[in-house]
């Protein structure tokens, strides 16, 4: 069966708690509307804008909205959806899984929340363990699909605001987590100020929207004609505008390493051979003139971790996620109920102040 064809007349809902999310679900929804589905935007809570929502794109103002309209497929860059949301709920991811520990040790990439029905995973790296934890709960499916996000990605940005033709010199992009414990923020603003006043590289400099706002305001004060500070929602055309990045265990350096980019980090949490990782501050330099030589025993590392985190370079990866969720919803596998959660939901009504039944 064309389970894209079916999307025709179908009702789609992002549902959003972060401004992020704006970027990762557009993908999808242009080929749910070029398929002939409808699209509609929730937005939860005070930490998403909805100035960043385009002109055309509709947003429904309540969940009593969201209930009368009744969606049938809902899709969640975030962690946890409540359970009188109408819908299949399909995870799609705000990342990549960075190596971040919860903790009782576990990966928290990998942490079940009893709220999807379906899982479109981003590559075999992570695939086989939702495989095996769908086997064990036996109440939601696994697809491997690409990230939606990245279709973009693999194809040019036109005009794009981060680049400058006319300056020769490398583009560093800095990118950091908000988690005091792993930020490179608090940790590296002295080097981070010296590179801004030599003028060896050109710096783009791009924080977690968590991050406090001490530390923002501390590094825009470094903003010269070497190092501009961005704030923005969509981070593509600043990953693709650098050729390299310095990071910590933020997992946009995932996506920027997908370029087959080198990337230096600082005291990364799961340092692999893919990554330039440093644990002295005063070899930061060091390293990132090294990285920019892009070695060939580095490069091919590099290569071989993108195959296992996210081999599709195709920019499909929107049709394969569409096609996995509109196959759940007409076969409806029979699937366990899923747990019942009553003190998460009742938690959850009470934060949006939602107490129909």
């Amino acid at each position: 069966m064309d389970y894209l064809a079916a999307t025709a007349e179908k009702k789609y809902l992002m549902y959003i708690s972060q401004n992020y999310s704006y970027a990762i679900l557009r993908p999808l929804q242009q080929e749910i509307l070029a398929h002939g589905g409808e699209v509609k935007w929730f937005l939860e809570g005070d930490e998403v804008n909805p100035d960043f929502l385009h002109q055309e794109e509709q947003r429904l103002m309540s969940l009593n909205d969201v209930k009368e309209w009744q969606p049938d497929i809902v899709y969640l860059p975030g962690n946890i959806v409540p359970n009188f949301i109408p819908g299949k709920k399909v995870k799609v991811f705000h990342g990549f899984n960075s190596g971040k520990r919860v903790n009782n040790g576990l990966d928290n990439h990998f942490k079940i929340r009893d709220c999807f029905d379906l899982y479109c995973t981003q590559g075999p790296s992570t695939t086989t363990t939702f495989i095996e934890l769908a086997q064990k709960h036996g109440y939601f499916q696994v697809k491997e699909t690409g990230w939606p996000t990245l279709d973009p990605y693999f194809s040019e940005i036109e005009n794009n605001p981060y680049e400058d033709k006319q300056d020769p010199r490398k583009t560093l992009l800095i990118c950091s987590t908000f988690s005091r414990r792993i930020s490179l923020a608090p940790k590296l603003y002295e080097q981070i100020k010296a590179f801004s006043e030599q003028g060896k590289w050109r710096i783009l400099m791009q924080f977690h929207p968590k991050m406090p706002s001490e530390l923002v305001a501390q590094y825009k004060a470094l903003q010269n004609e070497n190092l501009t500070f961005v704030e923005t929602d969509n981070v593509l055309p600043l990953l693709k505008a650098a050729d390299v990045m310095l990071c910590d265990t933020s997992s946009i350096l995932l996506m920027f390493i997908l370029q087959r980019k080198p990337v230096v980090t600082f005291c990364n949490q799961n340092p692999g051979e893919h990554l330039v990782d440093i644990t002295d501050a005063d070899k930061i330099e060091q390293a990132i003139d090294y990285a920019l030589t892009e070695p060939d025993e580095l490069m091919a590392k590099i290569e071989h971790f993108c195959q296992q985190l996210h081999p599709y370079q195709d920019g499909l990866s929107s049709q394969r996620v569409l096609a996995a969720s509109n196959e759940l919803l007409l076969t409806n596998p029979a699937l366990k109920p899923k747990p019942r959660n009553f003190i998460r939901n009742l938690k959850m009504r009470k934060k949006l102040n939602y107490w129909r039944w």
